[in-house]
């Protein structure tokens, strides 16, 4: 295996990582904190070490095979989070190193679940480089499922293949280029979202940190109350919105800016998606007015609003859904599961995937009561091999799998059964928030034992990686190239 490539990117990136730590740096002196130290300090110490790396490695023109470009994945959301961890550890919020990685690790990988306490009166230079972990974060994560996953065959991810990726295994220049203007499209809708928040009523600084992680689909806000802070209709609106236009493909963005019309709303996992978000909505929003009493504009809007956050895996909240009786809690578990579609800043199991599944089925349907027939399963109607078909049944088992060891080891250092289920679901999905009085949406995960946290953080990395990522590189084989 060559190395060099691998170390390349890795310093590159951490350069850029350098750069962004001014961000913060400049809003502190802004305001006049004395963290801005702290952040240009923490700058300087990683730029060094990502240019060292990159001269290391050598300039030049930069390509993986396969197996470096697992390694390359896993190794960047190990090494990005721990130079993100600097500023969290040295600034007035002196967190611990666990806590530290765990925020960086739940930034990146866009979870969104926090460790902090008292966010309304954290630094601001803090508070904007949790927003820019979850951005960046959600800019590499589009760029690893449109170019890198389907080139590895990870849990069916090959349906989404570019036809020019199909004739070598490297990483090519189309792939580069379609991520590029992927990459634009981000911004712009960070933007727009931006000065949607801001004409809704939040002050600039708010509106920036929050469009920030709504396209990324993260969930960190600058306040303990998250978006209920605001109790504004209008934020709200503003809210799903960005929300489900983060989670949706973004590759189908470009597509209808190119000219296919129909390339985003003709799309099966974009009309699933949408659908199972409205039955859900309703559904809730049915059941807290005919059982709960709330008047039925309040419970539409408090459904929609919590419903989508949840489904998006953004983890923002404006009430604790995890009171809302025992129809509605379950329910919200399991969305917890569903995530957004292939090729968006969402976690999960993502739709494409149960719609593989359900093809799979029906065609087996129809088989056992026509022996004799031919059924062919189909996905946006082209067909879907057997070797897809094995990909997604293997990612779903391996998924329950790491979920229920996940759910023991959180039981096994002390968490009550909703609390250790749900933060296991809410960790391997990337949700945020998990289900109970201790980490739910009016609560944080600070008062978890660190054995807990590092069992997440893991969780956090797995679900991001598309499970498969990470765990290959436990095989003896793929060292034996």
């Amino acid at each position: 295996m060559d190395f060099r490539p691998i170390v390349v990117v890795i310093g590159a990136l951490l350069a850029i990582l350098a750069l962004a730590m001014l961000v913060p740096a400049a809003v502190d002196a802004f305001h006049r904190n004395p963290d801005w130290e702290v952040f240009v300090l923490s700058a300087g110490v990683t730029l060094f070490v990502g240019v060292a790396m990159a001269l290391t490695g050598g300039i030049g023109e930069v390509r993986l095979s396969i197996r470096e470009a697992f390694l390359m994945t896993a190794l960047s959301w190990l090494v990005l989070p721990l130079f993100a961890t600097l500023p969290f550890v040295y600034s007035d919020l002196r967190l611990s190193f666990t806590d530290a990685y765990f925020e960086a690790m739940s930034g990146f990988t866009t979870t969104g679940s926090t460790v902090i306490v008292g966010l309304d009166k954290a630094p601001p230079g803090i508070l904007m480089w949790r927003a820019l972990t979850q951005w960046f974060g959600g800019v590499g994560i589009i760029v690893m499922g449109i170019a890198v996953l389907p080139m590895l065959k990870v849990g069916g991810m090959q349906l989404f293949r570019m036809e020019s990726s199909d004739k070598s295994e490297k990483a090519l220049p189309r792939a580069a280029q379609i991520a590029g203007a992927i990459g634009i499209i981000y911004l712009v809708l960070s933007a727009v979202i931006a000065g949607a928040y801001w004409l809704a009523g939040m002050s600039g600084f708010e509106s920036i940190a929050h469009a920030m992680t709504t396209i990324a689909t993260g969930g960190y806000s600058t306040s303990d109350n998250s978006i209920g802070k605001f109790d504004s209709v209008a934020v709200e609106v503003v809210g799903i919105v960005g929300m489900i236009a983060g989670s949706l493909p973004l590759v189908l963005y470009l597509r209808t800016i190119q000219g296919h019309a129909f390339a985003l709303f003709g799309d099966s996992q974009v009309q699933w998606y949408l659908s199972i978000i409205v039955l859900t909505v309703l559904a809730a929003a049915s059941w807290l007015w005919l059982k709960e009493g709330i008047e039925p504009a309040t419970a539409l809007r408090q459904a929609a609003f919590n419903i989508v956050s949840v489904i998006t895996t953004t983890g923002y909240a404006t009430a604790d859904y995890g009171l809302w009786g025992s129809f509605t809690v379950p329910l919200i578990f399991f969305v917890m599961f569903i995530g957004g579609c292939a090729g968006s800043t969402a976690g999960g199991i993502k739709i494409f995937r149960l719609q593989v599944l359900y093809a799979a089925a029906r065609a087996q349907i129809h088989h056992l009561l026509q022996p004799h027939g031919v059924f062919i399963p189909y996905y946006n109607r082209r067909p879907i091999t057997d070797e897809i078909i094995v990909s997604v049944l293997s990612f779903f088992f391996m998924w329950f799998f790491t979920f229920s060891l996940l759910s023991l080891g959180l039981a096994l250092v002390g968490l009550d059964f909703l609390t250790a289920v749900s933060s296991a679901a809410t960790a391997i999905a990337n949700v945020g928030p998990a289900l109970g009085s201790i980490a739910g949406p009016a609560g944080t995960f600070q008062p978890f034992p660190d054995a807990a946290k590092w069992f997440m953080t893991g969780g956090m990395l797995l679900g991001r990686l598309e499970l498969f990522t990470m765990m290959v590189l436990l095989s003896r084989s793929f060292w034996r190239g």
